[in-house]
């Protein structure tokens, strides 16, 4: 199959051997779990369970809010012992409404959940299925599976790509799955071609993760709508964008989405959540993540309870040999750092790295040199050390000029700059300060539109009133004028 290459892109170190060849363990349940209600793009879930309640594993705990949502459950059999804020998977550790559950050690789970053939099912069907099963895009974009399934009913899907790129550096959790699950994820990748009645299906994974891509062979031998594409190991090539254009040649327009150009991208993941909420009636309540990095005693892929502290996870590894000097969740490239080992599992997390301090190599930051580096790295072409100069001149609506709603925040011109420049802050600084203002920009809008309305409502009002009075004062003038005349006529 000829392949098409994108520009820019980077060769990190990968640092994935001590956890690339290691079978996935099961870690066991721990003593309670913190499930965000917002563990996915979109409106965070609403409880329908209360504190003091039994609940058991696969039960509903919060249903989704609006068409871009996904519903939360139960991991494990147990109590609800608390509905309260508790530190969220962000860097600024700001809390969001949690479940907290208290496992009875039981794992017991709810009745009625039973598997389906998937054969019965319509496209509709599938997707609400997948929509109620809470799954989630699992490569950390958090999208809610069954919105882009449905993207078919307006879009006409003619390809499903698999994204089995993985390329940021120390993660290998998918790779473990496609070497673990292969007649799974195969099984979910036909449930999405059923949803969607697209006519083929990649499964695209780099070529360094050799045993994942003979797996992936092996079970879809003989099936002419669906191949195994090895693609060079390259970041950013787990970007959506960028591997469509790979695989494709075709390009997503500037702000658009693959399904625009008739082309559906799922993680691997994802496909495996799907076939188990399809053929299993399991609903989205673990995951396998990669913990490692220097710090971490024992690094591997643990299958982990969504819900479960930071802290349990490590230890369940053999703790830290020594104090991270930097705390991941998700890759060292577009990871975000985390403020305390409080901070519980969520179903975009692929990875818990803990970073050394001769790993993180902190070096001081020096005046560009106006090298060009970053533009060369730049897999979407942009320009980034102007779109930075915009940004520390404050002219944030002129860095929106140079593209900065392109960009995807892969650290690429970071990484490649000389002067240790962190550009890729710059722009993710630009971007919340635009959407802060937007986001105030419109509560403004909305202020003012309360405003006229009140206005409007006052006006009213003061016009019935003023009808109202002048309706009185009438009716007594014809009154007296009756008066008037009656005593006239006596």
């Amino acid at each position: 199959m000829k392949l098409f290459q994108f520009r820019g892109g980077v060769h990190p170190a990968g640092h994935k051997a001590a956890t690339t060849d290691k079978t996935t363990r099961q870690m066991p349940i721990p003593q309670r779990l913190y499930i965000p209600l917002q563990q996915h793009i979109g409106a965070p879930a609403e409880p329908v369970v209360a504190v003091g309640e039994q609940v058991r594993k696969g039960q509903l705990l919060a249903h989704s809010q609006g068409m871009i949502s996904a519903p939360v459950h139960a991991p494990t059999s147990g109590q609800i012992v608390a509905i309260t804020e508790h530190p969220a998977p962000h860097p600024s550790g700001l809390p969001v409404r949690t479940v907290v559950l208290a496992s009875d050690g039981e794992d017991r789970w709810l009745d009625g959940l039973t598997p389906t053939d998937p054969q019965s099912l319509s496209a509709e069907e599938i997707a609400t299925r997948v929509g109620a099963a809470g799954i989630v895009g699992m490569g950390g974009a958090t999208f809610p599976a069954a919105v882009k399934l449905k993207l078919s009913a307006r879009n006409k899907i003619h390809t499903v790509i698999l994204n089995g790129g993985e390329c940021e550096p120390y993660l290998t959790c998918d790779d473990r799955l496609m070497q673990e699950k292969p007649a799974e994820i195969l099984a979910g990748v036909k449930l999405i071609l059923q949803a969607t009645a697209a006519q083929r299906a990649y499964l695209v994974v780099e070529d360094n993760k050799p045993a994942a891509i003979a797996a992936l062979q092996a079970v879809c031998s003989g099936l002419p709508n669906i191949s195994v594409v090895p693609v060079p190991a390259r970041y950013p090539m787990g970007s959506e964008k960028h591997m469509i254009q790979t695989v494709t040649g075709l390009e997503v327009p500037a702000g658009g989405l693959g399904a625009d150009i008739g082309i559906l991208v799922h993680n691997m993941g994802t496909a495996y959540a799907i076939h188990q909420a399809i053929s299993q009636g399991q609903p989205l309540i673990s995951r396998i993540l990669t913990v490692g990095g220097g710090a971490i005693r024992e690094p591997q892929n643990v299958s982990v309870l969504i819900g479960t502290p930071l802290q349990d996870v490590i230890d369940f590894c053999g703790g830290l040999t020594e104090p991270a000097a930097r705390l991941l969740m998700g890759g060292p490239m577009m990871g975000q750092i985390m403020p305390d080992l409080s901070v519980p599992v969520v179903k975009g997390s692929s990875g818990i790295i803990a970073l050394t301090a001769a790993e993180v190599a902190d070096r001081e930051t020096m005046p560009c040199i106006r090298c060009g580096s970053c533009v060369r790295a730049c897999p979407n072409g942009l320009l980034p050390l102007q779109m930075a100069a915009q940004i520390k001149a404050g002219e944030l609506d002129k860095v929106v000029d140079f593209g900065l709603v392109d960009c995807v925040s892969c650290g690429c011109c970071s990484y490649v700059c000389p002067s240790h420049i962190p550009l890729v802050q710059y722009f993710n600084y630009a971007k919340g300060e635009l959407a802060a203002r937007q986001q105030a920009k419109h509560k403004a809008q909305e202020n003012k539109k309360l405003i006229e309305l009140r206005q409007e409502r006052l006006a009213r009002e003061q016009r019935v009133k003023a009808e109202a009075a002048a309706q009185r004062k009438a009716e007594a003038e014809a009154k007296k004028k009756a008066k008037a005349a009656a005593v006239a006529q006596v």
